[in-house]
């Protein structure tokens, strides 16, 4: 009996040692259900992180990247405040040549100077004011020739300054690299001269913009009229939008000569075109946003005293920034087969 019963012993150890295994990987099955949102976050995560590089992938999108970043690290912004300020800077003189020329104007007609002097005493409630606009006015006309050769002379030199500056902040956000070689030094009397031959393309690029526009505006009231249209309602809207159109065409050939003229090297044809064009639209934007914010700036009495001023510089830097980036836009470009604008090139 004994020797039965010694061989029963293993085998109910065998039986027994299988359950204990079994039992075994209870546990961890429990451990992996426990978390369920662990393995979800990271896939969520990058599924954002492959669409943001999906669309950052997009041609537009990676240059609208490279133009902000080019922007930024070349101090855009900064160069911007510098503009605005110079350009601001560069009325002061403006307003005396304005002085100067109503003074010989109104030194030439006694009888229109007489009747400013009457609508100002009848305009005019507090007697200390309507006396220090008279002599204001009065000191104009004596002083004319003198304040206006000061004045031109100062306008001639702070602009020549602000085209420089415009130049070498065209120039920052074009070449190449953002260190300054030794090609792009210049003897200050080439830099004064080239500036100023700059300067006199961008007042004749200028009146040629604003003659554009003028003319196409007086010309569409003057069809309008002659071919009496002036009942037909649903025509108003299409001549605005020709209106428009002409305006930004003027917009597109005067930043088609900052573009193409002040940089040291001819830019790539596309690039240049489309830069151009991207300008042309967005300074349109800011003078339709200009003529709506202005006049409620106006109405009140701190904006009576300050809206224009703030308004005019608010212009400029903005006209500054627009500029600056649509140069890094077309710096940035990668367009197949674009090649350069004519012209002899500098690096």
């Amino acid at each position: 009996m004994t020797p039965e019963k010694s061989e029963k012993r293993p085998t109910q150890d065998l039986d027994y040692e299988p359950v204990k295994k079994m039992e075994i990987p209870a546990e961890p099955e429990k451990s992996e259900t426990s978390p369920p949102l662990a393995g979800k976050s990271p896939s969520f995560i990058a599924k954002v992180t492959n669409l943001v590089k999906l669309v950052e992938s997009w041609p537009m999108v990676a240059h609208l990247i490279r133009a902000t970043e080019r922007f930024n690290d070349r101090m855009g912004n900064q160069f911007g405040a510098a503009i605005t300020y110079f350009s601001f800077l560069s009325m002061i003189p403006i307003l005396m040549v304005s002085f100067a020329a109503a003074g010989f104007v109104l030194a030439s007609h006694p009888t229109l100077l007489q009747d400013i002097f009457n609508k100002i005493l009848n305009n005019v409630s507090d007697p200390t004011l309507a006396t220090t606009l008279k002599g204001t006015i009065k000191t104009a006309v004596e002083q004319r020739t003198t304040v206006g050769i000061v004045g031109l002379a100062i306008a001639l030199y702070s602009g020549i300054n602000w085209m420089g500056n415009l130049r070498e902040a065209i120039r920052a956000q074009s070449r190449d690299v953002w260190e300054r070689s030794a090609q792009d030094e210049e003897k200050i009397w080439v830099k004064y001269f080239r500036d100023f031959i700059s300067l006199i393309g961008l007042l004749v690029a200028l009146i040629i913009t604003l003659s554009i526009t003028s003319v196409a505006g007086s010309a569409q009231q003057m069809i309008i009229s002659a071919l009496y249209l002036d009942y037909i309602e649903w025509l108003k809207p299409a001549w605005r939008l020709i209106g428009l159109a002409i305006s930004i065409l003027a917009n597109f050939l005067l930043f088609f000569w900052i573009f193409w003229r002040l940089p040291r090297h001819r830019p790539r044809k596309k690039a240049l075109i489309r830069g151009t064009f991207i300008a042309a639209i967005g300074f349109e934007v800011i003078k339709i946003i200009m003529t709506y914010t202005l006049p409620s700036l106006v109405k009140s009495p701190s904006g009576a005293a300050f809206g224009s001023v703030l308004g005019l510089m608010a212009f400029f830097y903005f006209f500054a920034r627009l500029t600056l980036f649509c140069a890094a836009w077309i710096a940035t470009a990668q367009y197949k087969g674009d090649r350069r604008m004519p012209g002899k090139t500098h690096y």
